[in-house]
């Protein structure tokens, strides 16, 4: 099977898959956060905002398929880039089909270059937190292996401390019926993923995988961060 088929076959596979109890996997719980989670938010925001005036940041996420991810951040005031790619694993320039397998340790991500000045570190990794479920270990909905965990390849030391420390108070706070499990590593390599997976939604919006899951995050993403929403 080639990997475009693979990805296909993906789609379809969802289509028998999918039911209400898978839907409702999708839905974050307890979205709204507390009065101290959203000072240290701001206490954040402002830290590394400060620091980094005039500069672009870099930091690679993981939240289950990179489609999901791709098009959430795509629509991001103050995000750059977004490239779908892959991370973390043991081999360079895995396929699709060799990251499927969940044989190389990779996890599907996205790498986005992101304008401190117009939305914070803090702030993107809440969108993040936000549009997928951070408790699943190696699992978004129906989409179930390594390659889909919960994931922060963090590229200087201020983003592993910003991404620890509101873990650990999200976390203390209960946000989610269930502790966090993202993982929170340092990036050592990207790999960009095939053409076909760029942009996917964009193109494909009218599958059925991005109308049951993808669509829900999007409306998600616009309820919760309106004022962060491209125009």
């Amino acid at each position: 099977m080639s990997e475009k088929a693979r990805c296909t076959a993906k789609v379809q596979i969802f289509n028998l898959k999918f039911n209400n109890n898978a839907f409702e996997t999708f839905k974050l719980k307890k979205l709204m956060y507390s009065k101290q989670i959203i000072a240290i938010i701001i206490l954040m925001t402002l830290s590394f905002t400060s620091a980094n005036a005039g500069k672009s940041e870099k930091i690679t996420l993981g939240a289950g398929c990179f489609w999901c991810v791709e098009a959430v951040f795509q629509r991001v005031n103050g995000v750059l880039k977004v490239e779908s790619g892959y991370s973390g694993g043991a081999i360079a320039n895995p396929t699709y089909m060799e990251v499927t397998s969940g044989l190389t340790g990779h996890a599907e991500v996205i790498q986005l270059t992101f304008d401190p000045e117009k939305v914070s570190l803090a702030k993107i990794l809440e969108i993040f937190w936000k549009t997928h479920d951070p408790t699943t270990l190696n699992r978004q909905g129906a989409d179930v292996g390594t390659q889909y965990r919960s994931a922060i390849f963090f590229h200087n030391e201020n983003q592993r401390i910003v991404a620890e420390q509101l873990k650990a108070q999200l976390n203390q706070a209960q946000i989610w019926d269930k502790p966090i499990v993202t993982e929170i590593t340092a990036f050592k390599a990207f790999y960009k993923a095939e053409d076909y997976h760029q942009n996917y939604y964009n193109e494909n919006s009218n599958q059925s995988y991005c109308q049951f899951v993808i669509v829900p995050k999007l409306k998600k993403f616009e309820q919760l961060f309106q004022d962060y929403k491209t125009k």
